[in-house]
């Protein structure tokens, strides 16, 4: 095989470093900051679909935790998993010196991603902020949640992206609770060089309008407007599915693309993408061997149903082509989704690829031998396309 290209990989995190909101918060904000505590864990794990964790008044192990309006939150091994072995990845407490220092060093990052084969990783929050900054969202006072929303990207984009001669790439996280705000953090980022927002797969889990309200019309058209693309990361709803409350772990760990697929049918029964044909949907971390099947199904019960369905006014074509045309799937290790039939059905035009470093998932180091032993069946056109062509198309990266 020729030189296999090095990867721009579309959902990787940041774990916040301590200072990002001591430093980046205005002043009149400096006694409500978050920060971080260490103080002693008793207990955590994942109980009844939802991470569960106390702290210990005596014993426990320690653990750094991320204070926020008289709240507590853990951070956790599971959430900075890379230099662990397999064995040792778990729900379990952690500190900043337990981490790998990429982790949350903008400088160790770039040094872990020249060992994996990665020229570029694209930012999405950690479990602090959560996946599309909804942490600030339920924020008691707004006008502080703005304010530590604004923060994270400023510090984002002018610190932890900014010097990193363009090899790590923001995205912006914007005020859920209001869509004009939204819209105009948008354009505050997109007016310096921002290309995508994390979003929500499904903003109605997190008790907001859905889209098909016509609540979010002016997000899409800030985004449609300026080129920015909208990516949405398995559990940015703040839930995962699962199949009852004492299932293992594992159930719902499997079926974290579930929220992806039933995001990606809302809106392509939606009518958004009619009403906003230059925004473009990004689905982080929702693997793609489903796709195909799912754009099959769409396209029947369009063609059958659609009289009586309540979209045939709003989706006047096959729901396929505005896949084709609007949504990209990614990946990190779908052998699936990668026979010659599912990606003719997807299209290779349409794939983005992932490293999801730090996280559990994550296939650092050894990112290249996954992605060769996957793709070895591929013309190199392909592979380049999926492997980094695709995305920076996508962002406008200058590469």
């Amino acid at each position: 095989m020729d030189e296999f290209p090095k990867f721009v990989s579309v959902d990787d995190h940041v774990i916040e470093p301590a200072h990002v909101w001591q430093d980046w918060l205005p002043a009149r904000f400096e006694d409500q900051a978050p920060r971080i505590e260490r103080i002693p864990c008793s207990r955590m794990g994942y109980e009844g679909g939802l991470f569960t964790f106390e702290t210990a008044e005596a014993g426990g192990t320690d653990c750094d935790w991320w204070r926020f309006e008289g709240d507590l939150w853990p951070c956790s091994r599971v959430e900075s998993a890379v230099g662990y072995d397999r064995s040792e990845v778990m729900i379990a407490p952690t500190t900043f010196e337990q981490m790998r220092p990429g982790c949350y060093d903008a400088k160790a990052r770039l040094e872990d991603m020249d060992d994996s084969h990665t020229e570029v990783q694209v930012m999405f929050p950690s479990t602090f902020p959560r996946f599309c900054g909804q942490r600030f969202s339920l924020a008691q006072d707004k006008e502080l949640g703005l304010a530590c929303l604004q923060a994270y990207n400023d510090w984002l984009v002018e610190e932890w992206c900014g010097d990193s001669g363009g090899r790590l790439v923001p995205l912006a996280i914007v005020p859920l609770w209001d869509p004009d705000l939204a819209a105009a953090e948008v354009a505050r980022n997109a007016a310096r060089g921002v290309r995508g927002i994390a979003f929500s797969e499904i903003p109605a889990y997190l008790g907001l309008p859905s889209i098909h309200t016509g609540h979010w019309n002016p997000l899409f058209a800030a985004c449609a407007e300026a080129g920015v693309s909208v990516h949405m990361h398995i559990g940015s709803s703040s839930t995962l599915p699962r199949t009852s409350d004492d299932a293992p772990p594992l159930v719902a760990s499997t079926l974290t693309y579930g929220n992806a697929m039933a995001s990606m049918v809302d809106y392509l029964l939606s009518g958004v993408l009619v009403d906003f044909p230059a925004l473009q949907l990004v689905y982080s971390e929702g693997q793609i061997g489903w796709i195909p099947y799912m754009l099959e199904r769409l396209d029947k019960v369009w063609e059958s149903n659609r009289a009586w369905g309540g979209v045939e006014d709003s989706v006047p074509e096959p729901p396929s082509n505005y896949f084709h045309r609007q949504i990209y799937g990614c990946f990190f290790d779908d052998e699936h989704g990668l026979t010659e039939e599912s990606l003719k059905a997807i299209g290779a035009d349409r794939l983005l690829y992932e490293t999801d470093y730090p996280h559990a998932d994550s296939t650092w180091p050894q990112c290249r031998e996954v992605a060769e032993a996957q793709m070895n069946h591929l013309d190199m056109d392909t592979i380049t396309k999926i492997t980094r062509g695709n995305a920076i198309e996508l962002l406008g990266l200058d590469l």
